[in-house]
């Protein structure tokens, strides 16, 4: 057992004898008191409650005699004198009736004439007479309303007293005027009645002014006749005078009332407590009372030590005042008892009996003057200054030596004063409280908010105690003093009924602290609180009792705080309560610091040692003996046992936290929780020990690790506040990680099935509850991507929930799960993207049916519709599921977006980069590398259809010829663009095979040609983007612009991927909706069209036309507006029904994505008209006459406002925003209009200013930047092609696309990139219509390649130099 239980054995027993810490004991009280025996104790009790029965006032008994009728007397004063103190004050609103007043008037005066008045003296049928003629005046309207306006009294009293007198005249004979006494009667029970009413409605509380009149009204109307309710005495009816007469004394028990409550007390009989008073009668007398205060008196004047000295006070000043007032209380003492019986004032001496010549001298001082002094000395007992005595047994009070000249002390003792005054007066309170405790009759007072109901002492015991201390000298402080005494006592020896409420009902007791008190309870407080006028036994007396409280009350504090962790443990407030309120504040009291300390070192030891106690009680209750049945679920119970309780004991002592200077909650959680922390330390790791060893079928489950760490970690912040300098035992983080490494796998394996079940199980239509209603922008995607991202949250905030406090931990996990994520990601895209292809790739019914013809029946077709001139185009239609998967993408791309902001990637990286070790001391491992392979256009390509062209698209795949991408078709086209982009992951070199095919509807596709290209990831070191031209094995050739960057397992790399992947399947979707538009863009935006518009719309219908097109035309007149207007209206009319279509599904974004992309094509396809690609080589298209340039640029503006869409009305724009519309190529196609008729010369003088420009831009950058800048424009070919040197931007990283911000960024830095670096491209492609060109462009071309190759030499040696301190090297940074 520790200290504290073995201190607190000591501490729980209670002692009647306790140790006096210093302060004064109580040597008459308690070492030296006398032995006071029951029968003694009873006799002087019995003897001062009989004095009272001898001197109480005498009963006087009361007769009525009839006396003559007075003569009639009417006072002189006229009603207009009486009613002065009203008229004086008309206008003043406090002597006015208030509003309603009247009514209640006339409801009272109906009471009155009815009889329900409750009042007697309104039910003589003379004044219901007199009251119902004024009640005809009231009731009536006029006066009625004046009164309801005026509110006057003198009014109202006025025409009483005018209908009063009235009334009271009828039929008396003239002379007779007896009826204005009863006027003035009648008047005077008006007014009382008008005061009723006011008192009734509480409004004399608002006009005390008017009640108050209305008082000295009636005083002055009763000058001769007071009493209206004695119906003799009123109207003149003869009455009479009553006689007192002195009851002679009974001396009988059942007549004394302190007599009956001493036999109650000592448990007696009236007949036992008569035959003792008739036994002593002859010696209990007042004569004994009047001796023993005269004895008194001289023991007084004689300083005996049968009175106090000055040596019993503390200052002198204090014994002086108290010989004063004991003096003067003596005299009032023996005047009541001469007043009670004069007789004794005969044997007296003046002298000793002082102001009874003066009380004797009154004509009936046997009758009047007796009762009047025994009220006083009634009073005195509670109030009057004689109260402040002391007792005068100098044997037990005086705390000095007996003076040499006390002749008197040994005469013979006090008739009603026992020897030792103050023992008999404690016994005698102690058993009056026995008594009362014990009487079931006795009621406890009524409780109020500070004091609760409460058997204290009766109202008898009181004041047979009162008289028994007024008689036996016992002043105030010293009865309370005694008082407290006997109650502790009776506390400390923990006797029934003596509780802390009874100790605390004492103590407010003797301090005066109940809200209702009287006089003397303020009077025994103020000297309860000047305690300069105690004497020093009384102060001593007093610090012995708070002292043995004090201990008494600390044993029972230690006590009661060991069961402070119980459910229901007793409460401490009433002891504290005491402790701080009544004891410890008091200032006698005095304990010294280290007493305190002790304690409160003492209770803290004990308070642990119950802790662990209680916590080996919960931990046998919730963890089994053998270890092989172990579970987490036991640890975790364990843990809510222990936290529940701190919980519990948080709460319990939140507003009180520390009791006595320690704090329960914190002496429970410092030892439970260390405990707790080790053992479940201890159980967590065998049971992983055991669960490792049974192999894969016995692991733990995952729910139960992360219930298990929500736990601990709660239990971890607790110990945390408490003990914030010692570290937590249990490593959770460290033990439970592989639950969420676990966790993570199995949502990683499950992942694809996510999305293919989400896939699976949707329909891919608007969410609208009906078919015609219009959806909204929430409504326009469907369930699944919904459901995906909805799996995504709760895998993401499974583990948010966990609130992990490693940070690195933390971290990784996020990063494997954005790999997670971003393979589901990638995995819906692909799934959707092969649906939306096979929706968008079917065959119209046309295409089904010449599908199933043959050979000879497809080129009958072919000429038939080249002879009908069949030019329209039907628009392609689409599936609204087709669009919703687009809306699904964007959808997806706003909540990966979401997603990452939730996640905070960023801070997830940065730690992670802060935990990472140096470089040099990192671990080499496989790395992963991105390829991202742009396949941007081609150049001159075979024609594989009849008409001449061909309908090129690019496959990709690898040396095993498994396919890797596929772009989409670029129809009628040898040159096509295509811009379409592919991420390709290795580990080392690979090589691919790019193969053109024309796609043809009619039977096989057809090869147009083959390339192939190694991708070594040694050549990418630099991770720089490369441009290559490779040569297909038929003709012409294809660019190809490839990129590299390290897969690396880094968070931001991985939403950078798998936004990449939704912008590009976006992009893709987007572009293949738009290409079932381009064909009629191509044709209406056509060469042919350009030459039928400008040609007077003469159309080349024939084949023979067809194959002549480049023929030139001879020029006519310009077309005028209109004309220009309408060649573009099949168009326009060809966009608004396939945007109508699109409009029902596509959300606003999507449907800005797609006029954005048709507007590209629209530039690409206007460029075409103007400029051929960009090349070496001269090209075979001619140059645009100036009408012909007019009517492009005509087409460019109107097709820039119908894109623009902008409201006539409203002048709002719904269409593409501006900065769309004016972007980079808009911009070099506009230009081209400076440039395009300039000479030969001019436009190579341009071009190489140009390029001088570029190259010194290109050098400064150099020159300024550690990293090299990007070099020159897309190479044309030729060497740089061949060994792909780097191009002249950077291509968009996955870093540049983790999420929407940063790839709004990227396109922005490219806008300013575009803007601040013109080139001299397009003049080079002016030059190619130039056959005089043919020379500068080749030797610019070769300008470029020596640029390029010299930029790449120079780019490697410095990152050599970086790397490796000057040494070449072909290994790839590790990333």
């Amino acid at each position: 057992m520790s200290n504290a239980s073995t201190q607190s054995r000591g501490i729980g027993r209670r002692s009647k004898h306790s140790q006096t810490n210093g302060h004064p004991v109580r040597d008459s009280s308690r070492t030296r008191r006398k032995i006071v025996t029951h029968n003694d104790a009873y006799l002087y009790a019995l003897r001062v409650a009989y004095l009272t029965y001898l001197l109480q006032p005498r009963v006087r008994r009361i007769q009525h005699a009839p006396a003559p009728p007075p003569p009639v007397q009417r006072s002189s004063t006229s009603i207009n004198d009486l009613m002065k103190d009203f008229t004086l004050l008309r206008d003043n609103k406090s002597t006015k009736f208030p509003h309603g007043f009247m009514l209640e008037l006339e409801k009272r005066l109906t009471g009155v004439l009815v009889g329900k008045e409750r009042k007697p003296e309104y039910h003589d049928a003379v004044i219901k007479r007199t009251f119902a003629a004024f009640f005809n005046a009231f009731t009536e309207q006029s006066f009625k309303k004046r009164m309801e306006k005026d509110r006057r009294v003198e009014d109202l009293v006025l025409i009483f007293f005018s209908n009063a007198t009235k009334e009271l005249q009828k039929g008396k004979p003239p002379g007779d005027d007896s009826w204005k006494l009863m006027a003035d009667r009648h008047l005077a029970l008006f007014v009382r009645l008008i005061s009723l009413i006011l008192r009734d409605h509480d409004w004399a509380r608002d006009r005390p002014e008017l009640a108050g009149r209305l008082g000295t009204l009636e005083s002055k109307l009763l000058a001769h006749d007071q009493d209206l309710s004695s119906m003799p005495s009123r109207n003149g009816a003869p009455g009479g005078a009553p006689i007192e007469t002195v009851v002679p004394l009974s001396y009988e028990v059942k007549d004394m009332a302190l007599v009956q409550v001493v036999a109650r007390i000592f448990g007696l009989t009236n007949t036992q407590v008569q035959s003792d008073i008739n036994k002593n009668r002859p010696i209990w007398t007042e004569k004994a009372a009047l001796q023993d205060l005269k004895s008194y008196q001289t023991y007084l004047n004689l300083n005996s030590r049968k009175t106090l000295r000055s040596e019993d006070f503390d200052l002198d000043e204090a014994y002086d005042v108290w010989r004063k007032t004991e003096a003067h209380d003596l005299s009032q003492m023996m005047l009541a008892i001469i007043q009670s019986s004069p007789e004794l004032a005969k044997s007296s001496a003046g002298a000793s009996v002082p102001q009874l010549q003066r009380a004797m001298s009154s004509p009936d001082s046997a009758d009047s003057s007796y009762p009047d002094v025994l009220r006083r000395m009634s009073d005195n007992s509670e109030r009057s200054s004689y109260v402040v005595d002391q007792p005068f047994d100098m044997s037990t009070l005086s705390s000095g030596s007996q003076s040499p000249d006390t002749s008197v002390d040994d005469d013979t003792g006090f008739v009603f004063i026992p020897p030792d005054p103050r023992a008999y007066y404690r016994f005698l309170v102690a058993e009056a409280f026995v008594h009362d405790i014990n009487d079931r009759r006795l009621q406890p007072s009524e409780a109020t908010a500070d004091v609760p109901a409460m058997k204290l002492l009766s109202k008898r015991s009181m004041e047979l105690l009162n008289e028994i201390a007024v008689r036996w000298r016992i002043p105030p402080v010293s009865r309370t003093i005694l008082l407290l005494d006997v109650v502790s006592e009776k506390f400390i020896d923990e006797e029934e009924g003596f509780d802390l409420d009874r100790l605390d009902a004492v103590f407010n007791f003797i301090k005066g602290q109940p809200a209702e008190t009287k006089k003397s309870d303020n009077l025994v407080a103020s000297l309860f609180s000047d305690r300069s006028k105690w004497t020093l036994t009384d102060t001593a007396s007093y610090q012995h009792t708070l002292s043995s409280l004090h201990e008494a009350l600390m044993r029972d504090l230690y006590k009661v705080m060991q069961t402070c962790y119980e459910s229901k443990p007793p409460d401490i407030g009433p002891i504290m309560y005491v402790l701080e309120h009544h004891v410890c504040e008091d200032p006698s009291f005095s304990k010294s610091q280290d007493d305190l300390d002790a304690f409160s070192g003492a209770l803290h030891e004990g308070l642990q040692q119950k802790a662990h106690e209680i916590y080996r009680s919960y931990l046998e209750k919730h963890v089994p003996q053998d270890q092989y049945s172990w579970e987490f679920f036991h640890v975790i119970e364990l843990g809510k046992a222990v936290t529940a309780l701190a919980q519990k004991i948080q709460k319990r002592y939140k507003k009180n936290p520390e009791i006595m200077g320690v704090n329960p909650f914190t002496a429970l959680v410092e030892t439970t929780l260390p405990l707790y922390a080790e053992d479940a330390r201890d159980i967590v790791t065998r049971i992983l020990e055991l669960a490792e060893a049974g192999g894969e079928g016995e692991e733990v489950p995952i729910d139960d690790g992360f219930q298990l760490y929500a736990e601990l970690s709660e239990i971890r912040s607790v110990y945390a506040q408490v003990l914030p300098n010692i570290p937590f035992p249990f490593p959770i983080e460290a033990t439970l990680a592989d639950f969420v490494w676990r966790w993570i796998r199995m949502t990683e394996s499950a992942i694809y099935d996510w999305v293919d079940q989400a896939i699976k199980q949707d329909r891919f239509c608007v969410r609208t509850d009906n078919p015609q209603q219009i959806p909204t922008e929430e409504q326009r995607h469907s369930v699944s991507v919904m459901d995906i991202f909805s799996s995504f949250n709760q895998s993401i905030e499974r583990i948010v929930q966990l609130n992990w406090d490693d940070d690195l931990q933390y971290a990784k996990f996020m990063t494997s799960l954005a790999k997670v994520v971003g393979a589901g990601v990638s995995r819906y895209c692909d799934v959707v993207e092969q649906r939306f292809s096979k929706e968008m790739d079917r065959l119209s019914p046309e295409q089904e049916m010449a599908a199933s013809q043959s050979k000879q029946e497809k080129w009958l077709q072919l000429a038939k519709d080249t002879w009908n001139n069949k030019e329209k185009i039907e628009p392609f239609q689409f599936f609204p599921e087709s669009f919703v998967k687009l809306n699904n993408i964007d959808y997806a791309a706003q909540q990966l977006d979401k997603v990452e902001h939730e996640v905070n990637v960023d801070a997830c990286a940065a730690v992670i980069q802060r935990h990472a070790p140096p470089v040099t001391q990192r671990q080499k491992k496989v790395t992963n590398y991105v390829f991202t392979i742009k396949i941007v256009e081609a150049e001159d390509l075979k024609a594989c259809d009849m008409n001449g062209s061909s309908d090129p698209y690019v496959v990709l795949g690898d040396e095993y010829q498994k396919r890797l991408a596929k772009t989409r078709i670029i129809y009628r086209n040898l040159n096509p663009r295509w811009d379409e982009s592919v991420d390709i992951t290795t580990q080392g070199p690979l090589n691919i095979v790019a193969t053109v095919w024309d796609w043809d509807a009619m039977g096989d596709h057809d090869c147009v040609g083959r390339a192939s290209l190694k991708l070594d990831p040694s050549h990418f070191g630099d991770f720089m983007p490369r441009e290559y031209w490779l040569d297909l094995d038929s003709q012409g050739r294809i660019l190809l612009r490839v990129s590299m960057e390290g897969e690396r397992d880094d968070i931001q790399f991985y939403f950078g991927k798998a936004f990449r992947t939704l912008k590009r399947t976006e992009r893709d979707m987007t572009r293949t909706i738009t290409d079932k538009l381009s064909a009629y863009i191509h044709h209406c935006l056509s060469r042919r069209a350009l030459r039928s518009l400008t040609s007077n719309k003469i159309t080349m219908t024939t084949v023979s036309n067809y194959f002549n097109r480049n023929r030139p035309q001879p020029t006519t007149q310009a077309p005028t507006e209109p004309d220009v207007a309408r060649a573009l209206k099949p168009l326009f009319a060809y966009f608004d029904d396939n945007f109508a279509i699109m409009n029902q599904t596509l959300t606003s974004t999507a449907m800005i994505m797609v006029m954005t992309r048709l507007w590209k094509e629209v530039l690409v396809t206007v460029e075409a008209l103007l400029v051929p690609p960009l090349s070496d080589k001269l090209s075979q298209q001619r140059q645009l006459n100036q009408q012909e340039l007019d009517v492009v640029f005509k087409w460019l503006q109107y097709l820039f406002d119908f894109f623009h869409a902008v409201d006539e009305e409203t002048g709002e724009a719904n269409g593409v925003p501006l900065d769309v519309l004016r972007s980079p190529k808009y911009f070099d196609i506009t230009t081209l209009n400076f440039f395009y008729f300039e000479p030969t010369d001019a436009l190579i003088r341009t071009s190489e200013r140009m390029a001088s420009a570029t190259a010194a831009r290109q050098q400064s950058q150099r020159n300024r930047l550690s990293a090299p800048a990007s070099l020159a424009s897309p190479a044309f070919g030729g060497a740089a092609g061949l060994v792909g040197l780097p191009s002249t931007r950077r291509s968009k990283t996955i870093m540049h696309s983790r999420n929407l911000g940063t790839m709004r960024k990227a396109k922005e830095e490219k806008w300013k990139e575009a803007q601040a670096d013109p080139n001299d491209d397009m003049i080079l492609r002016i030059l190619r219509m130039r056959p005089e060109a043919e020379k500068y462009l080749k030797d610019r071309s070769r300008q470029k390649e020596r640029l390029a190759a010299a930029a790449a030499a120079e780019m490697i040696v410095r990152q050599s130099l970086m790397a490796g301190g000057g040494r070449m090297t072909s290994n790839l940074p590790r990333r």
